[in-house]
């Protein structure tokens, strides 16, 4: 998954570097209305669109260390931990898709390989590729999650991945922005050593209640697509 998140990553990373943004922001950063955030420490913003839950207690096993070695433990069994959504935004559950009201307490599932993963609705994220090491792929054909229920703004982020030329200007940056069921892709800002010249976006809209998926073949050019 960190993998296929890696664009979203490195886009975030540039962020960080050219705005001073930060990667992991406590939810009072972004959700300062909501009182109930203020005293929260064990949720965070993962960039701008995602809100991580870390399991911090024993779900599995016994907290009381002395049962430990008596009792049989099924690591595939079900497990829940409750999860805090800041009012002020919808979100959607990362796994399944459904769309939850913020400003409320919801039960998570936390199965043993991860952790309960939410997306502010009004995000775009773009995914990779399935591969073993970053580059072992080409970012030619990405996968581009678009969340509805409010307006939303990317910036896209790509480089020679592996020197310091970017400081010398050598990068590209694509804006992507939702406005309603419109999203446009703006005109391709700058370039670098083997970049793609062809882009293919497949763009999955996602609204909790249907998906809709449309491929854009990306020459630089900006271009709208109703979702």
């Amino acid at each position: 998954m960190r993998y296929k998140l890696l664009p979203y990553i490195y886009s975030t990373a540039w962020q960080v570097t050219s705005n001073h943004d930060s990667f992991m922001r406590a939810l009072i950063m972004d959700f300062a209305a909501d009182r109930k955030v203020w005293d929260i420490p064990d949720e965070f913003m993962f960039g701008r669109s995602l809100l991580v839950a870390p399991v911090t207690h024993a779900l599995f096993t016994s907290t009381e260390e002395r049962k430990w070695s008596e009792e049989k433990v099924s690591w595939s069994k079900p497990a829940y931990t409750e999860v805090y959504l800041p009012a002020g935004s919808d979100w959607y559950e990362w796994h399944s898709g459904k769309l939850l009201k913020g400003g409320q307490t919801v039960t998570a599932e936390a199965p043993i390989d991860r952790c309960p993963l939410y997306v502010k609705a009004g995000s775009i994220i773009p995914l990779g590729p399935d591969v073993q090491y970053a580059k072992e792929k080409p970012w030619n054909d990405l996968e581009i999650r678009v969340y509805g229920g409010a307006d939303a703004d990317f910036t896209f982020y790509d480089d020679e991945g592996d020197n310091y030329n970017y400081e010398k200007g050598r990068y590209c940056t694509i804006d992507f922005k939702l406005r309603g069921r419109s999203l446009t892709i703006g005109k391709r800002n700058g370039s670098y050593s083997g970049m793609p010249a062809f882009r293919k976006f497949r763009i999955v809209y996602i609204d909790g209640k249907r998906s809709v998926t449309k491929t854009v073949e990306y020459s630089g050019t900006a271009v709208t697509i109703k979702l």
